[in-house]
């Protein structure tokens, strides 16, 4: 039985449905309330419901509603994650990686997002994704080429840039720039600013798509104006292979 079946579940005495009450909270949530949110997640999180625990954890994580307490964040994630509640491990994974309010373990982070990623969690299977490829072992790779793409089929754009980069730096797979600029699309298409510079930068190169100076230069700007570092290295050789062009 999964979390939203157990929530749906009234308890004996003919109270409230969890569920309702979850949704209450959600709304509270989604009007800046956290402090509404706290007071109905509460006696749910006391009386076992993981997602409840996890969701108090958060807030004691962040400070939203409540001090910033640390010592109760990892308390309340260690119980949902205890639970197998797939956020509330994700959570407590990002304590361990982090190193807040417990001793910092990528070991133990992994493990964590690990759990969540095997739930279908997709923050979880992009963070375990770009951790495995971070750690530089070759037998690594395939995992995190397993993740990414989980990650990236369910929405994840930093996935999809990630696939981009593995596929263009035969990173656990055949080099295939074709690939790798489809996914850089896709990234592009999700609002992730690194796929747009990668791709600006493929573009500029004629690696997988069409070389086209212009549009390069177009989206090595569009990436570099969202945020993206990625695309500053390029930017000069776009700008130097663009042909100037007198207007009408």
């Amino acid at each position: 039985m999964g979390w939203l079946d157990r929530l749906r579940r009234k308890d004996n005495s003919g109270a409230e449905d969890v569920a309702a009450v979850m949704t209450r909270a959600t709304d509270a949530v989604e009007r800046g309330d956290h402090r509404a949110a706290l007071a109905l997640w509460g006696p749910l999180a006391h009386a076992g419901i993981a997602r409840a625990q996890n969701n108090i954890g958060a807030c004691f994580a962040e400070g939203l509603g409540v001090e910033r307490d640390l010592t109760l964040a990892l308390r309340w994630l260690t119980l949902a994650a205890n639970s197998g509640d797939p956020v509330g491990q994700r959570n407590l994974a990002a304590l361990h990686f982090r190193g807040d309010g417990v001793a910092q373990s990528d070991d133990e982070a992994m493990r964590l997002y690990r759990l969540a990623a095997e739930q279908d969690d997709a923050p979880a299977q992009d963070m375990l994704s770009w951790m495995l490829l971070e750690s530089g072992l070759p037998e690594a790779r395939a995992e995190a080429l397993r993740w990414a793409k989980a990650a990236a089929e369910a929405g994840i754009a930093t996935s999809m840039t990630r696939l981009g980069m593995m596929f263009h730096d035969a990173l656990g797979v055949e080099r295939d720039p074709a690939v790798a600029a489809e996914w850089w699309q896709r990234g592009m298409a999700a609002d992730d600013p690194d796929s747009e510079a990668m791709l600006g930068a493929a573009t500029l190169l004629g690696q997988g798509v069409a070389q086209d100076s212009a549009r390069a230069l177009s989206l090595l700007l569009s990436a570099e104006a969202k945020g993206s570092r990625l695309a500053a290295p390029f930017i000069k050789a776009a700008r130097a292979a663009s042909p100037i062009e007198a207007a009408p």
